[in-house]
């Protein structure tokens, strides 16, 4: 048996561009894709924490230390320069590789630079 786990989660990161007329995919800053484990062409999906939309792209690499997360082609549409985004990829594991598994978190600060990265998420109590 497989079970999908997530891999990494960019958490927070502002959209800096929106290019209706490119080919398609979101570019992000090529070291970020590095710290997260986040391969150029992988899969990822989008969630747009201003208008809700959850969307399917892949990954390209943008200029190193640019702060660039560029969603193109379609995707344009469904998010704009300012947005806040969540970008996740996952992974299919075995039960025993998923037991082990801890995936990486990246938490952005609102130009991009990474606050701080993890590996699981904090409990919040109220």
């Amino acid at each position: 048996m497989q079970i999908t786990m997530l891999k990494a989660k960019l958490h927070r990161a502002t959209v800096t561009r929106s290019e209706l007329g490119y080919e398609g995919s979101c570019a992000i800053d090529g070291n970020i894709l590095d710290l997260s484990g986040i391969r150029e062409y992988e899969q990822i999906q989008i969630y747009n924490i201003n208008n809700g939309a959850r969307f399917t792209t892949y990954a390209i690499r943008a200029k190193e230390n640019s702060g660039v997360f560029s969603v193109n082609g379609a995707a344009a549409r469904l998010a704009c320069p300012g947005d806040l985004i969540i970008v996740c990829a996952y992974a299919s594991l075995t039960k025993e590789a998923a037991d082990q598994h801890k995936p990486v978190l990246v938490y952005f600060n609102e130009k991009n630079e990474v606050l701080r990265s993890a590996s699981e998420i904090p409990v919040q109590l109220d």
